[in-house]
């Protein structure tokens, strides 16, 4: 039998034909399944894989400073002062590291159970994997118990076991250093301006590590090196992001709220937020420190508490305007900065973009809520400043809206057909006819003597 669209015999489809892909082979067959592509925003993510394992160490209280650097040959080193990963045999496979496991096999990780992190931006065991397959050289070195261990790997096949190379009494932690894949990223470089963008926001996101920066790759903008360690966090990171705009609260609307003291759930929520006419507004979120680019259940939350805060404050003030506030309103002109840690959070794809967990939408509302509440009542001058220019917002946007219906109501009059017409069922031009007679009786007949497919009747009073 020949193929039905080609004509040619077909081939054959049998067992042999269905293949098993082992190992770290799936990475490299389709990169777009756990990096979203192999172009440059893709490569970028490989750094972040490596460097949310460092921050999970850090929020998990084993790390307090992680360097990023940038080499000559566009080689990333990330190296941390956490605990460092183990390199003792593997339990479940005794001829190999925990070290070789975690990075030559997907979905092993220490952070499936919780016992080894109460909140994390590693779930799914993936991550440093990946960033091995799709590597053409990786070097990890592990300082643990006064020791230095080493092993090397190339497109995510061990070079050799993992080796002692030497004491080291002053030094712990986890230091990997890799070489992105040219066979996967072609042309694609590493760009000093959007690393250090990367790590200058995992500082504001957790106020108990320092962050080092160093590149060996000059742009002309990208500092050589920096060091990045802000304890006032969120707060810090908006009022640098405005710089010198302004702003309808002298001070941000900023706070912090441990889940374990108020809902008795490991995690926290840090946000900060403002508004200004000098720009438009814009929310960055986040989760275990991973960017939520697309949002997710926290945002929800969070505009949930502001909407509902600033319609009561409203009400409070008498002021009957406010209950037109929506959520787009709140957007426009507000500049949000909102970050939680939860332990197993749900996202959308490997790649982290939108947070799922339903949980997380109560947690965030529920704790940003009642500060807000209190930061209307306790400033006045700025909550009303905030009130008069959200209700104006609210206003124009209504305003616009009214004026859109407007001019539709007025199209749609514009083409509305004669009330006699009786039209026929083509849908285009081409071949249809409009016959225009006398009087409604001739439309009557006409109507019985027509071909109804292609040809309308239209029926006028009058000579």
């Amino acid at each position: 039998m020949t193929d039905l669209l080609s004509g040619q015999e077909p081939t054959e489809y049998d067992a042999s034909s269905i293949e098993v892909l082992e190992g770290l082979e799936p990475v490299r067959k389709r990169p777009g399944m756990y990096i979203g592509g192999t172009d440059e925003r893709a490569l970028h993510h490989l750094v972040a894989e490596v460097l949310d394992n460092s921050m999970d160490e850090a929020v998990a209280g084993h790390a307090n400073r992680i360097e990023v650097e940038l080499n000559a040959d566009y080689s990333v080193t990330i190296r941390d002062n956490g605990r460092g990963i183990p390199i003792d045999p593997h339990p479940k496979f005794p001829d190999k590291s925990a070290l070789e496991v975690i990075l030559c096999t997907l979905h092993a990780g220490g952070k499936f159970s919780g016992k080894a992190y109460q909140t994390s931006g590693g779930l799914h065991g993936v991550g440093a994997s990946v960033v091995n397959a799709l590597s053409d050289s990786m070097v990890v070195q592990v300082a643990r118990n006064r020791e230095l261990f080493e092993q090397r790997f190339s497109r995510g096949i061990p070079q050799g076991p993992v080796e002692k190379i030497g004491a080291a009494p002053n030094r712990r932690g986890t230091t990997v250093t890799f070489h992105a894949d040219e066979q996967i990223f072609g042309a694609h470089r590493f760009k000093p301006a959007r690393l250090l963008k990367m790590v200058r926001s995992k500082a504001y996101l957790f106020s108990g590590v320092e962050i080092r920066w160093k590149s060996e790759i000059e742009d002309g903008d990208t500092p050589m090196e920096a060091t990045f360690h802000f304890p006032g966090g969120l707060a810090d990171y908006l009022r640098e992001t405005l710089g010198k705009s302004t702003t309808y609260a002298e001070n941000p609307f900023a706070g912090t709220v441990e889940f374990q003291e108020r809902f008795g759930v490991p995690g926290k929520v840090e946000w900060a937020i403002n508004w200004t006419p000098a720009r438009d507004g814009f929310i960055q979120s986040y989760c275990n420190t991973v960017p939520t680019p697309e949002g997710g259940t926290h945002e929800g939350g969070f505009w949930a508490a502001i909407l509902k805060g600033i319609r009561a404050y409203g009400e409070l003030a008498n002021n009957r305007k406010a209950k037109d506030i929506t959520r787009e309103d709140l957007i426009a002109g507000g500049c949000a900065l909102v970050s939680c840690f939860i332990r197993e959070p749900e996202f959308v794809g490997q790649t982290k973009d939108r947070l799922a967990t339903t949980e997380a939408a109560r947690l965030v509302e529920n704790a940003v809520r009642d500060h807000f509440d209190n930061w209307l009542a306790a400033d006045t001058k700025s909550a009303g400043a905030i009130l008069d220019f959200l209700v104006l917002r609210a206003e124009e946007r209504m305003r616009r809206k009214q004026e859109k219906e407007t001019a539709r109501k007025s199209a749609t009059k514009k083409l509305r057909l004669p009330g006699k017409l009786t039209d026929c069922t083509s849908k285009t031009r081409e071949g249809t006819e409009l016959f225009i007679v006398e009087g409604d009786s001739a439309g009557g007949s006409g109507k019985g003597a027509r071909n109804r497919n292609t040809q309308a009747l239209l029926p006028l009073k009058g000579k």
